[in-house]
């Protein structure tokens, strides 16, 4: 997402049997590398994503670090 210059990421749940620019299980927040505000930087929805956690998703090397910041153990 974004555009040139300004990157903006989707955090989300997908299917890994799904292709890979596939539609996403469910959306669970955002990352926006440029915003100034720790707060506003990475947004995810906390219940949703220790759900997902906990029903065995794996997130990537990045998603995790992102998850660590919000205090959120990848390994629920």
């Amino acid at each position: 997402m974004g555009r040139r210059k300004r990157p903006f990421y989707r955090i989300a749940a997908f299917d890994s049997r799904a292709p890979r620019d596939g539609r996403p299980i469910e959306e669970l927040g955002y990352y926006h590398p440029l915003v100034q505000d720790e707060e506003k930087q990475v947004v995810v929805d906390r219940e949703r994503v220790e759900h997902w956690l906990k029903h065995g998703a794996t997130p990537t090397v990045t998603v995790a670090s992102l998850l660590k910041k919000r205090g959120i153990s990848a390994k629920a």
